[in-house]
């Protein structure tokens, strides 16, 4: 897959949250509309909306990956442990290069050391993301 990082970076600029900006940027191999996707990742955003909480981008890719893996079985869920996997495989990657997942940290709240941009943090969950797509579920 060649990289869509510039796309959802232009995203970002054109007021999309961060995890909007990721989701969107890959909302046709998940096979759902944009409006839906952008409505579903709304609240993702900074932080879950308060900056206290996981980073929308990472919160994006995660949301990709479960709308990817998931067998969408309501009777009989049977991937809820795989997808937990893939979104702590991505969690953990994510936290090994930039430090922390947490919105408020990433930004330097309270210890004004930013770790890392919103630019950046939605480039890393791209890049991240698609490596996972790559290597575990494109099927």
């Amino acid at each position: 897959m060649e990289s869509r990082k510039k796309i959802a970076i232009e995203k970002h600029d054109l007021g999309y949250n961060c995890a909007q900006s990721v989701a969107l940027t890959y909302a046709d191999l998940v096979d759902m509309a944009p409006e839906q996707l952008f409505k579903i990742t709304e609240g993702f955003g900074l932080g879950g909306g308060n900056m206290q909480g996981t980073c929308g981008a990472i919160s994006g890719a995660i949301a990709l990956i479960g709308l990817l893996n998931s067998c969408g079985d309501l009777e009989h869920p049977s991937t809820k442990a795989q997808t937990y996997a893939l979104g702590r495989e991505i969690l953990e990657r994510f936290k090994a290069q930039n430090g922390s997942v947490l919105c408020h940290e990433l930004k330097g709240v309270g210890t004004g050391k930013v770790l890392r941009s919103c630019p950046d943090c939605i480039m890393d969950a791209c890049q991240l993301f698609e490596e996972l797509y790559e290597a575990k579920l494109r099927q």
